[in-house]
């Protein structure tokens, strides 16, 4: 399976701060925001990852996190000239996915629970399109799915005025290899854009979609707004000096799964000597 970070976006919300740096590298605690969205695609053990923004911030984004072979996997950039939809992503990157069953995860959204690494890994290896429904207050902002009495979901709608439900879908969704024909199938919503719920219809209509409910003990954070940004860096803070784990540490990520070597993670933190961050790679070899 292969991996889809969408951070493109003008970041109009977060205006004046993404004047002066994508929207996608602004801090979230102690990392750049793009690294929690790598690190729920690494943990569900993708390694082949692109990521699609903008002409002017794809430079950026390329110069932070390379090529991927420090962290034993393999990033490559695709430039979206305009936004026309989140579903339009499979669009502009297929050659990349080139028929393959792949996930795409927005670059705003934090993932974070007990049990998510084997849900993420079941579903990856499964090659069943799959979406995720998550509880929240306020329905109205989000695509909602309604399920029936048997829990299976029969509906879904973009930003209902009356919802169905209190269950969202969040920016993390799963394909089979049919999602590039799909996608070219659909037609722009009244916005222009090629929406991502219309895809998912597609799936659903077809009884090809799972929607899988995500309980309690997994936090879903979408980090588009100044409070969104500051209760997603005191969440991280919290669960790292409660718990003394890192969130979204790609590089550790990288080590546990064997992408890289001791002497691989010995470099890194070495580059990063100075800060707590460097200290924590230290920390993990002993």
């Amino acid at each position: 399976m292969k991996g889809l970070i969408l951070a493109g976006g003008t970041g109009s919300r977060l205006k004046p701060l993404t004047n002066i740096c994508c929207k996608q590298l602004l801090p979230i605690y102690d990392k750049p925001m793009i690294y929690y969205p790598l690190s729920t695609l690494m943990l569900a053990g993708i390694r082949q990852i692109c990521i699609i923004s903008t002409p002017k911030d794809t430079p950026i984004l390329k110069s932070v996190l390379g090529s991927g072979d420090k962290l034993g996997c393999s990033f490559e950039y695709i430039v979206q000239e305009s936004p026309r939809g989140i579903a339009d992503a499979f669009i502009v990157s297929k050659e990349f996915i080139n028929n393959s069953p792949c996930a795409l995860i927005l670059g705003d959204n934090i993932f974070y629970g007990s049990g998510l690494t084997g849900i993420l890994n079941d579903i990856s290896t499964s090659n069943i399109a799959t979406v995720f429904a998550y509880p929240v207050k306020d329905p109205t902002s989000f695509g909602v799915v309604e399920f029936d009495d048997l829990g299976n979901a029969v509906s879904i709608e973009e930003k209902p005025t009356n919802p169905k439900s209190n269950y969202a879908i969040p920016g993390l969704y799963f394909y089979d290899d049919r999602v590039v024909d799909f996608a070219k199938s659909l037609n722009p919503s009244s916005r222009g854009e090629l929406e991502i719920t219309d895809l998912n219809k597609l799936y659903l209509g077809k009884g090809d979609l799972k929607v899988k409910s995500l309980g309690r003990g997994i936090a879903w954070l979408d980090t588009g707004t100044f409070d969104n940004l500051l209760e997603a860096s005191q969440f991280v803070q919290i669960i790292e000096a409660h718990q003394g784990y890192k969130v979204g540490c790609i590089e550790e990520i990288a080590w546990r799964k064997g992408y890289i070597s001791n002497t691989q993670l010995i470099s890194i933190s070495k580059q990063l000597t100075n800060s707590r961050y460097g200290k924590y790679l230290e920390s993990l070899l002993n």
